[in-house]
């Protein structure tokens, strides 16, 4: 009798929506980089694992709807640090761009706080087909400086 060897389990991975969600714009990415050394001294210091500062940098700027309040100050101040790098302008202006921010967190403003389940899926569905629109009606705009 031979052995058969245990099939390794594939990870819990959602299907891209968009046909361009794949290899360096996964949605599931992993990333190995090092961490200079003064940002890890920093996180020890205050005593947050470097992966919670990231996370939280992302969420933030993602304009997301969990953990909202109380960030609205560092939220704007991550806008401005996006905007001052020129990420994105040589597509959009910086109007474009802030303007592409607060349409984000318009969509995680309607999160139902305190809904129910059937609440929760309808928004989850919505929000997934808004992002699609979102996203194709900031792709197709003419990409010039305004």
């Amino acid at each position: 009798m031979k052995k058969t060897s245990p099939k390794k389990k594939l990870k819990n991975t959602a299907a891209p929506r968009l046909k361009w969600q794949i290899g360096e714009y996964d949605r599931n990415a992993v990333f190995k980089f090092m961490l200079p050394y003064p940002f890890l001294l920093l996180c020890k210091l205050v005593d947050k694992t470097p992966e919670d500062i990231i996370r939280d940098f992302v969420d933030n700027l993602s304009c997301g709807s969990w953990n909202r309040e109380g960030r609205d100050q560092a939220k704007e101040h991550l806008i401005h640090y996006f905007i001052a790098h020129g990420y994105g302008q040589h597509h959009y202006c910086a109007e474009d761009i802030r303007q592409m921010f607060k349409e984000m967190d318009a969509m995680g403003l309607l999160f139902p706080t305190n809904g129910k389940m059937k609440l929760l899926d309808a928004y989850a569905d919505w929000r997934d087909q808004y992002q699609h629109y979102f996203f194709k009606k900031w792709f197709r705009k003419p990409r010039r400086k305004c």
